[in-house]
């Protein structure tokens, strides 16, 4: 659960990146403990860098909103600042208040986010992670003609307080870029699109690119895969078990 007090949003020193890396990488595994297990210190360490430099892109170089942009990308996903799913972030952080003033914004903006969209220990995330993962063990049951509605459809019902959060403008954006980027990958069939827009909800719009979650780029560029059939049952499978394997951890309290 995101943990953020005012005294945290305090200036940061600029003492040079690598102390502070060095700092998140410890924070990191305090706040998303099994991800970051999962992807290795390696890894993290690339999520953390692009994380850290992008956010001086929007003017955050103080040591508490550093901290809050870097935490939301393990909420998010990398790409949150740019998802559809997510628009007032974008709107805070491109607005040309202070850096500490929008990081406050933001700060209370995802407090609220998280009380009516998580629920208490990420109840409502759990609930959700299983109704996604029944939905991929399910035969496809949308066609390309009724794509997009019945995208809206499954996805209110997986995770219905998101769902309400973010709109149906915002759900048909996020289906919108889903079907795109799988056509990038010649996943044209409904269940191949609708696998990436799933993964998109689930991880943010980013994913196919997400240093947090490398398992999704190497499955779509893996070069030995030449049957687009094939990639994407295979990238099914690695998101089955990565479901599997997080909803088979006890307690409801871990971020994914």
């Amino acid at each position: 659960m995101l943990q953020i007090s005012r005294e945290q949003l305090a200036a940061f020193d600029q003492a040079g990146f690598d102390d502070f890396e060095d700092e998140m990488v410890a924070h990191s595994k305090e706040f998303s403990p099994r991800l970051c297990e999962v992807i290795g210190e390696a890894q993290l360490r690339v999520a953390l860098r692009q994380a850290m430099n992008r956010a001086t892109t929007y003017g955050f170089t103080n040591r508490g909103p550093m901290r809050l942009f870097i935490e939301l990308i393990f909420l998010c996903g990398s790409a949150f600042d740019t998802d559809p799913q997510y628009p007032a972030i974008g709107e805070i952080l491109n607005s040309s208040d202070d850096q500490m003033e929008r990081a406050e914004r933001i700060r209370e903006g995802v407090l609220d986010y998280l009380e009516k969209v998580s629920g208490p220990n990420n109840v409502n995330v759990r609930q959700a992670l299983e109704a996604l993962s029944v939905f991929a063990r399910r035969p496809m049951t949308i066609s390309s003609n009724d794509f997009v509605a019945g995208m809206r459809q499954e996805m209110t019902r997986a995770f219905p307080q998101k769902a309400a959060y973010i709109k149906e403008k915002g759900l048909t954006t996020l289906i919108h870029e889903g079907r795109a980027e799988a056509q990038k990958y010649n996943l044209s069939a409904p269940r191949g699109e609708a696998l990436i827009v799933v993964l998109m909800f689930s991880f943010g719009h980013g994913c196919t690119s997400d240093p947090l979650y490398p398992w999704i780029e190497r499955t779509l560029n893996d070069e030995r895969i030449i049957d687009p059939a094939a990639r994407s049952q295979r990238l099914e499978r690695k998101s089955t078990t990565w479901l599997e394997h997080v909803l088979a951890r006890p307690g409801q309290g871990e971020q994914t």
